[in-house]
């Protein structure tokens, strides 16, 4: 009986405990980033400004809003090389459970900072250092819990239960739209500025518990034990240590730039339509906070039909097809539909609608199919490393400086057009990795070179 077989076997069995924690935490990590995600998204947009940012003009604060968002994104490639270099040396489960410890105790220390009118130019620098070390663990959580469960999950499966870890992103966004919006709701603006705006991030609190203690119960991956067994008894036959591929031969790779542009596509979007569009129709536009926050929260609500239907979608179809299509729409959709928000004429309702369009097409829809993709396009040695780096590059310059530049962008051109133009931009990088990527479904995950490689295909 074959490896391969021997795995499966032991998958249907014993494994299926480790498949269901391996899944089960990756939701959780992934929910636990994404609310940091939307309550810093929100609260740089909507109260930051006063509590950290004080004095400065209404652009100007949304400019350093979106810089110390972005500071956060310079530390994740960080993160991805360091832990991502240990997740394919020292195991995937170790690593899950540093990075999730990271990301939890600093997203709960943003609610005990002091504010600016307390201590100063201090206030930001602290949010900064804490966006930092968040950043550093965030680099790596999302591809590693993506590959931890993309190696535990059965062929012809993995999309619908790899969408499990994308889920993580609607419930994470959802609980912290919700938290600040029962905040809003709740509050009369004193309290709110003394006192309420900690609660969305000490709440955090609970997830962060339940997340360390499932990882610390996480069973290592199968691929990456099969992996070390196979270097240990190369090592005795031969008497040599198996040396892993040297780190910059992944720039000579054609599916670690792939990756880069699909994670470009998708996380441009994300920073545009999450969190920049959210501070421009508030704080520029004088919408009403609720219309944002309510759109985001019901499109996250609808995201758990969408997400999973992508997932079992490119169980059947494949992988490149949803991402095609869902591009082209971004791409042709965000100039008519951002058309409707912009117009003061129409109502809430309409407004609401297309937010939770174009979020649905271009940031949970291609996060759906994201972290199965990455995971079959690099091969077994350096899965790890190779996901983690190409997400977090792709989304350095395009999170992570996206909204600043568009806030820029917008303020000197006095319009909204120049979000349009950014996220058609994004979408064409995204579409275009698309069409240059071989189909990946159902790919061996113990192949050790990578899928767009000469010899890697298939």
């Amino acid at each position: 009986m074959n490896t391969a077989k021997v795995l499966q076997q032991d998958l249907d069995g014993k494994e299926t405990s480790g498949l269901v924690k391996a899944a089960v935490s990756g939701w959780l990590g992934t929910a636990l980033e994404f609310m940091d995600f939307q309550l810093y998204s929100l609260g740089a947009a909507l109260v930051f400004h006063e509590i950290f940012f004080y004095g400065q003009s209404k652009a100007m604060v949304l400019i350093l809003a979106m810089g110390t968002y972005g500071a956060g994104y310079l530390a994740r490639i960080v993160g991805a090389f360091v832990f991502g270099r240990m997740g394919d040396s020292i195991g995937r489960k170790k690593v899950l459970f540093i990075t999730i410890t990271m990301m939890g105790v600093c997203t709960t220390l943003i609610g005990v900072l002091p504010t600016y009118a307390q201590i100063g130019i201090m206030a930001p620098i602290l949010l900064v250092l804490l966006r930092i070390v968040q950043g550093l663990g965030a680099g790596a959580e999302i591809s590693g819990a993506g590959t931890m469960l993309a190696e535990f999950a059965p062929v012809g499966r993995r999309g619908i239960i790899s969408s499990l870890v994308a889920m993580g992103t609607n419930c994470g966004t959802l609980a912290a739209t919700a938290i600040w919006a029962l905040v809003f709701y709740t509050l009369d603006r004193q309290q709110l500025m003394e006192w309420g705006w900690r609660i969305p991030f000490l709440s955090s609190v609970v997830v962060m518990i339940f997340a360390i203690w499932l990882r610390a119960n996480l069973k290592e991956s199968p691929v990456f034990v099969q992996e070390k067994e196979k270097n240990i008894q190369v090592a005795a036959a031969t008497d040599h240590v198996v040396a892993d591929d040297h780190f910059l031969s992944m720039f000579r790779s054609r599916s670690f730039w792939i990756a880069t542009g699909l994670r470009f596509g998708q996380a441009g979007n994300s920073g545009l339509i999450q969190t920049f569009l959210t501070g421009y129709l508030v704080q520029t536009l004088l919408f009403d906070k609720s219309i944002p926050t309510d759109a985001l929260m019901m499109s996250s609500v609808i995201g758990f039909f969408s997400i999973p239907l992508l997932g079992w979608l490119s169980d059947k179809f494949g992988r490149r097809l949803p991402y095609i299509v869902l591009n082209v729409m971004a791409i042709f959709l965000i100039y008519p539909l951002l058309s409707l928000i912009m117009e003061p004429n129409h109502g809430v309702g309409l407004i609401m609608v297309c937010i939770i369009v174009i979020h649905n097409i271009a940031v949970l829809g291609l996060f759906a199919l994201e972290n199965i993709t990455l995971a079959e396009l690099f091969g077994a040695r350096q899965r790890f490393t190779r996901m983690a780096i190409s997400k977090e590059t792709g989304g350095l310059v395009a999170v992570g400086f996206g909204p600043m530049l568009a806030g820029i962008f917008c303020h000197l051109s006095g319009s909204w057009w120049p979000i349009a133009v950014m996220v058609m931009a994004y979408s064409a990088i995204g579409l275009l990795a698309a069409l240059l990527m071989p189909e990946v479904k159902d790919r061996d995950l113990n192949l050790l070179t990578d899928a767009a490689d000469l010899h890697g295909r298939g």
